[in-house]
Formats: structure tokens, sequence, C-alpha cells
């Protein structure tokens, strides 16, 4: 059974020949300009004549950088941003993604390996009970408007593209209305204030120092959230509303409230407005 398939970059433009390479465990894929010296031979002056080499290991694979100059970068594609960093003339470098993409700079150009390794195993449930149980890491709710909020702004870098510029609050409560019909500019400000302080990303009001505001309020909850998988690809299933809902008028659970369950909206303002 292999456990590793190796898609190479492709040929001219964004064609691909269809050529793969297979890996059983504790093969090797070297890969270069050079033929005699590869079996994956990329043709392009910016490559290396021996590049690099790929080995199989089990579900997960390790990445040698033969080259003198230039250094590779590993992504995660499903990862919203996830890499890795591979230097010139690094050995064995271990790479634990399912999907992977090596790129390669060559001359200006940016050359994708795709790298498939098996589906990882987890544990089929937990573990017997001989103690106090572990305090989550980070204790949020998904059923209440907090996370909506922190949902619709992971969102775009979710759908595929780790680079993508973050949702404006605007943009937000527009996004969130299917669901919350009751959403307002500062009940979503309020409610990415009060994720930074839940996440320690910043002070509660009782405790924060004068000075100037928290810069990058919103590029650093997702940043958190998706580095540890507060908020997963499944999770955006909350900002579309069911198929069964209808158009209506709003219902008593839709009035202004604390932060409570998806029935009712956080609140814009009061007195326990975060940081305020």
């Amino acid at each position: 059974m292999y456990s590793i398939i190796v898609v190479p970059p492709p040929t001219t433009g964004d064609e691909r020949s269809g050529a793969q390479f297979r890996l059983a465990p504790g093969d090797r894929l070297a890969f270069g300009r050079s033929a005699p010296d590869n079996e994956l031979v990329i043709e392009h002056d910016g490559v290396s004549r021996r590049a690099g080499t790929i080995t199989a290991y089990g579900a997960f694979w390790i990445l040698s950088n033969l080259s003198a100059r230039q250094t590779y970068v590993v992504e995660n594609p499903e990862g919203a941003g996830e890499h890795i960093k591979v230097g010139p003339g690094r050995l064995d470098a271990p790479v634990p993604f399912e999907f992977s993409r090596i790129v390669l700079p060559a001359a200006g150009d940016l050359l994708p390996i795709e790298v498939w390794a098996p589906r990882h195993d987890y544990l089929s449930g937990p573990g017997g009970s001989d103690g106090e149980p572990t305090a989550p890491a980070f204790s949020v709710d998904r059923g209440k408007r907090y996370f909506a909020v922190l949902a619709a702004l992971c969102e775009p870098r979710l759908r595929g593209d780790p680079h993508a510029a973050l949702p404006t609050v605007d943009q937000v409560v527009e996004r969130l209305r299917p669901t919350w019909r009751a959403a307002s500019r500062a009940s979503v400000q309020w409610n990415i204030d009060y994720l930074a302080v839940k996440l320690r990303l910043k002070p509660g009001p009782d405790t924060a120092e004068t000075g100037p505001r928290l810069n990058g309020k919103k590029e650093s909850l997702v940043s958190l959230a998706l580095r540890f998988d507060l908020v997963r690809e499944d999770d955006l299933a909350l900002l579309t509303p069911p198929p069964t809902a209808r158009a209506g008028p709003a219902a008593p659970a839709d009035r202004a409230g604390g932060p409570d369950r998806a029935g009712g909206p956080d609140r814009a303002g009061g007195q326990r407005r975060a940081g305020r």
C-alpha cells in the first residue's frame, strides 16, 4: 500500500502532465533540474540541478532541501495559512500535513509540488477518567453570538485563501443578517471587543491600563482561532440560515440581551461593554 502521492508542478502555464509518483514507506523521490540525478525532473532554469528529496514514512513524510540558496515553503492549503519553511541545506524536515504544497521559488516563478499523505488516525474516543477533567484551553460556546462573529471573521481564510483580507465590521454585519436580524455595527464591534478579552488578547475593563487601543485586534483573533482550530470549516454552517427558515417578524428571542445563545444578539452597549 502506497503512503505518499506526489504531483509534479504544471509543465506549461496551468497545465499538469497528469503524472504522479507513489511512494511506499521508506521510498525516496529526488527532484531537480537534472534528468540523470532525479526521478522528478523540473525543467526550469531557476530550479537547482539537485533541488531536494521527498521520503515517505507512514502517515507523514520528510523533505530535504539540497539547494544552496533557496528556502522552500511547505503550505497546508487546508490550514488557513499554516506552513513551514525548509531552509537551504536543511535535511530531513518532517512534514505533518495530510495535504501539502511545496512551493519552489524559481527565477520569478513559484512552482508548486503537491504531496498527499494518508489520512491521519485519531483516538476513537476519550480515555478513561482517572481524576478531575482537564480544563479547556479556550472556553468558547459555539451557540453564542460572539462565536458567530468569530466565524464570520475567519470565513474568507477558511474558504481556501489563507491570505484573504479580513472582512470589515460592516461586512460581518451583512454576513450575519440572515441568521441575526438585529445585527448592527455596534453589536458586532461589541462582540469583537468581548472576544479580545475572553481569549485574553486584551485585559478586561477593570484591569486595562490607559494607552492606545490594541492594533490588529481582528487579525489577532483570526490568527489565534485558526492556529488552534477554535473555528473550523464545519462551523461556517452557523452563518447560513437553515433551508426551512422564512422571513418574518422578529421573534422575542431576537431582542437585545447579553452575550447569550444564538436566540438573541449581544448588546451593542451598556455597562457590560468590554473595555469601555
